[in-house]
């Protein structure tokens, strides 16, 4: 193996659909790289890409990558990089027509493959009448007794038809749900040779892929310290300088903002996890058995990741209409905000028929109002009012009524933007297939190629995490302080659920964390979530605990009546929590 084949360098562009779109071109100009990837797919984004395909058929593709293509593909042929990438949404054969235009255009010849095979809405009744139930992983729900109509069910794919593509020599691969670490993991086992059961390997590879699958979240963008960061402007994008044993150091094109740190991947470790045991298609990772070091100015070595083989089911993201919803915010204003807040809750409801009518309420006092504000805008609070119900119609009758009672209510009162007639309810669904249900098709000009996804039977060992020596707790005097001075936090959502990773510095940091830090604790210092189901984990290595809220967001993004919908803020929010701290952590 010469020195290049020693290392595989991928660079990510986009973490979702609306990311920067000149990263594509800043990837491949800023420094040499192998593989150029981009993640696209959120939950809700399913369900944006469908009204794009109910408009037009030909559409249901993140339309933003092709346009990036466009600009980039004659740098990729020339540099000979590869473009591998889950923007094919719900209709990847679409995008891959559409990019054999685009190269027509430009007079190249590039090899383009697709991957199908996700796309469970054909097949839905189907694999139902056969056994799969696509019970809901919250609620235990079986799909046929849930109140909603599905629009969209896409099964999360491995990276060996990623794999067999770059085979077969794909210059560019597009798929529908790969599974965000698929596009790196499908790259790494194609360049180094790996086996299906290389656990470990794919293991390390899995853990690169979520960690640059964020583009500048990795690089210091939403991480909490904002002090370390050199520069928010023109943030770098994450690049994974991959090995054959699986381990790698993730970097940045020199020159660009931000920073590579251990912080800025814990950071990203922590986002949208649950359990130490992160599932894919492909591999079951151990986040606790990860090695993170700092190996010089914007490079972080990960190593010693341990996997083993993938349960047999994957998960499906199926999204359901399920009725209409709509939330106004008002302004109250002066003195009495309580009691003003309670007559317009009041009457409000009264004249739409009752809070008894509507299917789900909910009703917020945000008190950001102050005493004697120095300015008008500091003697507002805010009034959340949100509904939803199968009636569209009785939905879109709570903003008129509201505009009907502007004259004849309290004073101070306003509204923070023109009242609507309501949205779609677009409740996202959890679940699991069997993953012989979901094989992949590749195609390749007027080739078709089927996959087989990962089945493994057999015993495998169950890597143990590995060996932390962590200290006693910290002695001395305490001093009460914002858990945000010591600790990171970094949160996100999951469907209707949420988690919340907080981590220290130091070994002394995390054990003071670990000792003070329990699910009771947590629920004390945030009492708004004092009433939903709370698991705690331990990730010694990373000085890290991760919390999974379940239940906090609803039914997921589209349904969720709060205020911050996919989870952002919640991080940020317990580290304002001040607690007494031990003084020999505060001045280290």
């Amino acid at each position: 193996m010469t020195e290049k084949d020693e290392k595989l360098i991928i660079a990510n562009f986009s973490g979702f659909f609306g990311d920067r779109f000149s990263a594509a071109w800043e990837m491949i100009e800023g420094g040499p790289i192998d593989v150029l990837t981009g993640d696209y797919l959120a939950e809700l984004t399913m369900a944006i890409l469908l009204r794009h395909k109910m408009k037009d058929p030909a559409k249901g593709y993140a339309h933003t990558f092709l346009k990036q293509m466009e600009k980039v593909m004659g740098s990729c042929l020339d540099k000979n990089i590869r473009v591998v990438s889950n923007a094919g949404g719900l209709n990847p054969k679409g995008l891959a027509e559409e990019l054999e235009k685009v190269a027509q255009t430009l007079g190249l010849n590039p090899t383009i493959a697709y991957i199908e095979g996700d796309d469970l809405m054909p097949r839905l009744q189907d694999l139902q009448e056969k056994g799969e139930t696509f019970t809901h992983l919250d609620t235990g729900v079986a799909l046929k007794d849930a109140k909603g109509m599905p629009i969209t069910a896409n099964a999360y794919l491995g990276g060996w038809g990623v794999v067999k593509a770059l085979e077969k020599g794909a210059d560019i691969v597009v798929g529908g749900r790969l599974a965000d670490a698929a596009v790196v993991m499908g790259p790494a086992a194609w360049h180094f040779g790996w086996e299906r059961t290389d656990w470990d390997k794919l293991a390390g590879a899995a853990v690169a892929g979520h960690i640059i699958e964020c583009s500048g979240q990795a690089c210091g963008g939403n991480y909490s310290f904002v002090d370390e960061i050199p520069s928010y402007h023109d943030v770098g994008f994450p690049i994974a300088e991959m090995h054959a044993d699986g381990s790698f150091v993730i970097t940045k094109h020199p020159g660009t903002g931000g920073i590579v740190s251990v912080g800025t991947v814990t950071a990203q470790l922590m986002y949208e996890v649950r359990a130490p045991k992160y599932l894919t298609p492909d591999v079951a990772t151990h986040f606790d058995t990860i090695q993170v070091n700092q190996e010089g100015p914007d490079r972080v070595a990960v190593k010693g990741a341990l996997g083993e083989p993938p349960p047999d089911t994957t998960k499906v993201c199926i999204n359901n209409l399920a009725g209409h919803g709509n939330t106004m915010t008002l302004l109250l204003a002066g003195l009495d905000i309580e009691k003003k807040a309670k007559i317009v809750e009041d009457t409000l409801f009264k004249v739409i028929g009752g809070r008894d009518s509507l299917q789900t309420v909910e009703v917020e006092l945000i008190r950001a109002d102050k005493k004697n504000p120095p300015n008008n805008e500091e003697a507002y609070a805010y009034l959340r009012l949100g509904i939803q119900d199968p009636d569209a119609k009785k939905v879109a009758m709570f903003s008129t009524k509201f505009v009907e009672l502007a004259l004849c209510t309290v004073p101070g009162l306003a509204l923070t933007a023109p009242p609507d007639r309501g949205r779609p309810i677009i409740r996202h669904w959890p679940t699991l297939v069997a993953m012989q249900a979901v094989p992949q098709t590749l195609v390749m000009g007027e080739e078709t190629v089927a996959i087989e996804p990962t089945f493994f039977q057999g015993e495998a060992p169950v890597p143990e995490p590995v060996d932390v020596d962590i200290p006693a707790m910290p002695s001395g005097p305490k001093a009460p302080e914002p858990l945000g001075r010591i600790f990171a936090a970094r949160s996100g959502d999951k469907g209707g659920n949420a988690n919340l990773g907080i981590w220290g510095k130091t070994p002394e940091a995390f054990a003071f964390l670990r000792d003070l830090l329990s699910v009771e604790k947590l629920k004390e210092l945030m009492p708004d979530m004092a009433a939903y189901d709370i698991e705690r984990y331990e990730l010694p290595n990373l000085l890290a605990l991760n919390f999974y809220i379940k239940g906090v967001l609803g039914d997921g993004v589209s349904a969720s009546l709060r205020m911050d919908p996919q989870a952002k803020t919640l991080g940020e929010y317990l580290r304002t929590k001040v607690v007494d701290i031990p003084e020999s952590l505060l001045t280290t």
